[in-house]
């Protein structure tokens, strides 16, 4: 394919991934695009495969076979629940190619770089390896806090910022010597900040609480987007610069968002150890009250306003047919169902409005927390299924508990909030909800699926 084809291939790619990222701003254009991404994707591939400097076909169609065959069998396989984790592993490949082409590009011998071209084209190098490392271990950690691989606790090491500033201090250093070897001479320095920023990377999610791991991954997804545009100016290919410049700017919009929704800094995310206050929660007194299915079933039945607020509970039990069901049973008789749905619901942004889209619940009356949160006070009953962190009083209540001043879903304001868990077990922030033991609160144990299959079932047609 002529570089002039290529070029028109790459602009049609790029204006694609924007619309894209326009169709996934809202669930009701959501479809549209994902298919607008995976079409510009398709055009991207296959014209990056047919550009006229790509002649190694031996080695690049086995191993885009294998790829494919990977990311299909990985895409079957694991389910709703388990796509928190996977963003954060792919991520982690992300940083891990810009660390791999970062290297190979600086040990190229065909780089025939002079002057300041040369001292450009390390700096790409350099930062580009940086930003690689950061993100590749970073999501890997990030893979096993919400995997439940590694304790959702945030590692407090003592002068762990100062650690942080002085291994970036060094990177500098590194960096300085880099650019000042010639003849590819510098590669020492490039390794020894690629393990310094590995371990950067590691300690900076590390001493994060596993609460605020959706912000996060939606973090390492904009590190992972400046990576690629990095490597985008290593390699000279104006569409991974365009392409990475999207994910990554998109990516800390949305950690900016969240930040705002979660009462948390900007700044604070990107240095690590956020939320993490040296206050101590007050005790939590009470007693739970429990119920029933049959009494549950009576109460929506006989209810005018329904708030209805999905956690990863609901995930994890996949209940969310159920409570389709149960929404269109309850709207047969007239009566007002509508769902409230938390920034950070679930373990990733938009997890809970991709599951009751999947359940074909109608996008008019799934409402985010700003929409919906002065409505519960003439709300007769709100079923919570599987939430926690999300709906816990304590965030202001309690200014010494660990997720105070974070904005949530005030649903005790209601008549009746119902609650469904297996136990009176804390949620990922590992802080208890004094929401269990409230006057008005009842508490439905067992498995949600189970327990909303049976209440559907009494509640008549």
């Amino acid at each position: 394919m002529a570089q002039g084809l290529v070029t028109v291939a790459y602009i049609a790619a790029s204006i694609l991934f924007i619309l894209a990222l326009g169709g996934l701003s809202k669930q009701e254009t959501a479809r549209r695009g994902n298919v607008y991404g995976i079409v510009g994707m398709a055009i991207a591939i296959i014209a990056t495969i047919a550009a006229p400097e790509v002649v190694s076909y031996g080695v690049l169609v086995p191993a885009m076979i294998i790829g494919a065959v990977i990311g299909g069998y990985v895409a079957k396989k694991v389910e709703m629940t388990g796509m928190p984790q996977l963003v954060a592993m792919l991520h982690s490949f992300v940083g891990l190619a810009a660390v791999l082409v970062g290297i190979a590009s600086y040990i190229d011998p065909r780089s025939v770089f002079v002057g300041v071209e040369a001292t450009i084209h390390e700096v790409e190098i350099f930062l580009g390896v940086f930003i690689g490392a950061i993100t590749f271990t970073g999501s890997i950690i990030a893979f096993g806090k919400l995997d439940g691989r590694i304790d959702g606790k945030p590692l407090m090491l003592p002068f762990r910022h100062g650690l942080n500033a002085i291994a970036v201090l060094i990177c500098l250093w590194l960096g300085y010597m880099f650019l000042g070897i010639p003849d590819h001479g510098g590669l020492w320095a490039l390794l020894i900040m690629t393990v310094i920023a590995f371990a950067v990377g590691a300690h900076l999610v590390m001493g994060i609480g596993g609460a605020d791991m959706p912000v996060v991954v939606s973090m390492l997804n904009s590190y992972s987007g400046w990576a690629a545009a990095a490597t985008g100016f290593m390699l000279g290919n104006d569409l991974l610069i365009v392409t990475g410049a999207l994910v990554g700017s998109s990516g800390a919009i949305l950690s900016y968002i969240m930040c705002r929704a979660m009462n948390r800094h900007f700044v604070s995310v990107i240095l690590g150890g956020f939320g993490t206050g040296g206050g101590s929660a007050a005790a939590v007194e009470g007693e739970a009250v429990p119920t029933s299915h049959d009494n549950v079933a009576e109460m929506l039945s006989e209810a005018n306003e329904v708030i209805i607020i999905p956690g990863y509970g609901m995930a994890v039990a996949q209940a969310q047919s159920t409570v389709s069901e149960i929404t269109k049973r309850l709207r047969a008789k007239n009566i007002n169902v509508r769902f409230a749905i938390h920034p950070v619901a679930g373990r990733l942004p938009g997890h809970m409005n991709v599951l009751l889209a999947e359940a074909k619940v109608p996008y008019d009356i799934v409402l985010e927390m700003d929409e919906i949160n002065e409505d519960f006070g003439h709300t007769d009953v709100v079923l919570v299924i599987g939430a926690n962190d999300i709906v816990n009083p304590a965030a202001q209540e309690d200014p010494g508990s660990p997720i105070a001043g974070m904005p949530v879903l005030e649903c005790w304001n209601a008549r009746t909030v119902v609650v469904l868990k297996r136990s009176m077990a804390t949620g990922y922030a590992g802080v208890d909800n004094p929401l269990f033991y409230k006057e008005n609160t009842r508490m439905l144990f067992g498995d949600a699926k189970e327990s909303l299959d049976t209440v559907l079932s009494k509640i008549e047609s």
